[in-house]
This record gives structure tokens, sequence and C-alpha cells, in this order.
């Protein structure tokens, strides 16, 4: 009678634990050469730390080709279209190439919230690389690669980002303060 009470519960766990598994991620992506948990985070509209959660990871490192699971919300549609992997270098088949002038910004300013145009929270990504962009010359959603900077996202915009300036975020005030303000390149990749 006891062992039939066990089994029954080992029976009912089992079922409850597939059941559950099953609910909470519905697509899976393997990791390209070049992308991240951010960058996933932004294309899938999630943050790191549900990714980290949903995989059982410890950190935000993620090896190529290594398959995580996405949130239940994801039907493999990515909200920014992931035609490439964002690398650190400029593509071949980049649009459009021109000079700006680049200053820093960070999560923190007065007056700042974290959260950008498009609703990325930097707060959360402080690793990511985004930069804020006038929307007229570089669109929202936009791939671009900065001289100095790397391979980022146009996802914020600023009350004094205007024609060819752009800001790029910062984890912090010293790295702003060392960015400084420079005239840059930026190619448009996607």
């Amino acid at each position: 009678m006891m062992i039939k009470k066990i089994l029954t519960i080992i029976s009912v766990l089992m079922i409850s634990s597939v059941l559950f598994v099953s609910t909470t991620f519905a697509a899976t992506h393997t990791i390209k050469p070049g992308e991240t948990l951010d960058t996933l985070a932004v294309r899938y509209l999630t943050t790191v730390e549900k990714l980290m959660d949903l995989n059982g990871l410890l950190s935000n490192r993620v090896e190529i080709k290594q398959v995580i699971k996405l949130p239940a919300h994801i039907q493999n549609k990515p909200s920014v279209e992931a035609k490439k992997p964002i690398v650190d270098e400029p593509e071949a088949e980049e649009e459009k190439t021109f000079q700006v002038t680049a200053t820093a910004y960070t999560a923190y300013c007065n007056g700042c919230s974290g959260i950008t145009k498009t609703g990325i929270n930097l707060r959360k990504n402080p690793t990511m690389k985004v930069i804020a962009v006038d929307p007229k010359v570089i669109p929202l959603g936009t791939k671009v690669w900065v001289e100095g900077y790397g391979t980022a996202i146009a996802g914020d915009t600023g009350g004094a980002i205007k024609g060819n300036k752009i800001d790029i975020f910062v984890a912090d005030k010293t790295a702003a303060y060392n960015w400084g303000r420079r005239v840059v390149t930026v190619k448009i990749l996607s």
C-alpha cells in the first residue's frame, strides 16, 4: 500500500515536471559567432536574467553552437531581424558610412530612467552595446558599427542628439568621461 502511494506521487511529480518544462519555453536559439545573451535579450524582447534563469546559467557567458531556450512568449520570431550575427568588426556589405560626433552616456545620469526609447533596460544589461541616435539619420533598431566602440544597436534617442551626433552607452561615468567627445566613423550594417 505504501509503495503504491509512493509510485503514484512519483508519477504525478514526473508528469508535472514535464508539463512545467513544456510550458516555460517555446523555442530555442543556437548561439552564432558574435552573439551574447545581451544581443539575444534585445532581439527576443526579454532580459538577460530571464534567459539565464530559463537555461540554468550561472553567468552570462555563452558558447558558439550552444542551444539556448527562449521564453514561452517567443515564437521563433525575433523582434529585431537577425539576418547576420552581431560581431565586433564591420561586415563587408555595409550600406552607408559617415562621420559623426560621439559622446557617451550612462544609465544613471540625472533624469535618466535607464530604459531606452526602444525599451532596453540598460541598468539590467550594463554590457549591452547601445547608441542613442537621431532617428531621422539612423532609424531605431538599426545595427551599426561605431569606430572605437564596436557593433551596437541604435536603441535610444536623446534631447541633444540631433543630426550626425550619437551617444554611446557605457556602464559608468568614468568610462563616459574617458570617451569624451570624438569624431568617429559609423557604418550602417542593417
